[in-house]
């Protein structure tokens, strides 16, 4: 008999329906890959859906393989595209989530689902991603676990986290590459037309300065920082704020959580962004119009950030050239 590999999704409030039915698609296309390999014995991969019932309890409601029996290998919190309900409302499914892990399933998030799985007390001293823009959030509020939203994917064993919204992608393939095998996640990633080489969601992510932390001086020279941050030293900051330079480097980086010189480079960084998105400029125009002298430096500091060199950038987010608008009208006349 085929063995089945059972993959729960629970549908807690607020978790994005599209996102269950997508990863329970995922895994049947996984499951026809796996059946054009029958001298390989691979498991079924079973899917069902969770979520609350009537009595309070937490109950199947969706089953792919309805009558079988099996233990749970993996359980899963799919992305929530709005604010979680309040910590009593989501008890049922934090109990939940601890029996499904106590009886030796791998418990997997995307997105926002980092915070019910955060909720389980399970991750203390762990390493986790989210949505790159609640991860200063998610790190505040469970100080025991440590946030690294650059990765898409941070695979911890018995613990998987995925990061952006439509990670929900990855983390189905990186379930499927362990269940099954890295030939049937790259079969089933080529029939979904799926990325299997994406690791990181940094190029993705937009600087949020902190404007909430409540000190007047340093809220005013980050206004001013806003307005024009090519070229500033850390004594003409001091004086914006009214401060001297050790006490305002002190209340600087305690306010925003970043040293003067990292703020300003993000800025620069968020420009540049915004230039090679937008225009057609060179890049080391772009580097002299947001502060930098040496173009060379500008890329190198760029690609840090970032995680695309600022070529590599534009390539896949700015704006297609004169050039190759061209080559289109001219292969399109060909077709004629």
């Amino acid at each position: 008999m085929t063995p089945l590999l059972e993959i729960d999704i629970l549908l807690y409030p607020g978790a994005q329906l599209a996102a269950a039915h997508g990863l329970s698609d995922l895994f049947s296309v996984a499951n026809r890959m796996a059946a054009e390999h029958p001298g390989a014995a691979l498991p079924v991969l079973r899917t069902r859906h969770f979520g609350a019932d009537a009595a309070g309890g937490i109950s199947c409601q969706l089953d792919s393989h309805p009558g079988a029996t099996g233990q749970p290998s993996v359980a899963i919190l799919p992305p929530c595209l709005g604010p979680l309900p309040a910590d009593e409302a989501l008890a049922p499914f934090t109990a939940w989530l601890g029996q499904r892990h106590a009886a030796g399933a791998t418990l997997s998030s995307v997105c926002a689902g980092a915070y019910l799985l955060a909720r389980t007390g399970l991750l203390a001293g762990r390493v986790l991603t989210t949505h790159w823009s609640l991860a200063r959030d998610l790190g505040e509020r469970f100080p025991e676990l440590t946030v690294d939203a650059d990765k898409l994917v941070v695979d911890d064993g018995d613990i998987i986290t995925a990061g952006g919204v439509m990670a929900w992608t990855d983390l189905g393939l990186a379930l499927v590459d362990r269940l099954l095998g890295p030939t049937i996640a790259a079969d089933t990633a080529r029939f979904l037309v799926l990325d299997l080489t994406r690791h990181s969601q940094q190029y993705f992510r937009r600087f949020t300065p902190v404007l909430t932390h409540g000190d007047e001086a340093v809220l005013k020279v980050q206004r001013w920082l806003q307005r024009d941050a090519r070229h500033v030293s850390l004594a003409a900051m001091a004086a914006e704020a009214g401060l001297g330079e050790r006490t305002f480097l002190r209340r600087f980086q305690q306010a925003t959580g970043l040293r003067p010189t990292e703020y300003c480079q993000q800025l620069r960084a968020a420009k540049a962004r915004e230039l090679l998105e937008l225009t057609n400029r060179t890049v080391d125009q772009i580097a002299w119009d947001v502060g930098y002298q040496d173009p060379a430096a500008f890329r190198k500091v760029f690609t840090r950030m970032v995680g695309l060199s600022p070529m590599d950038y534009r390539k896949r987010f700015g704006p297609r050239g004169a050039g190759e608008r061209s080559r289109e009208v001219a292969d399109g006349a060909a077709l004629l």
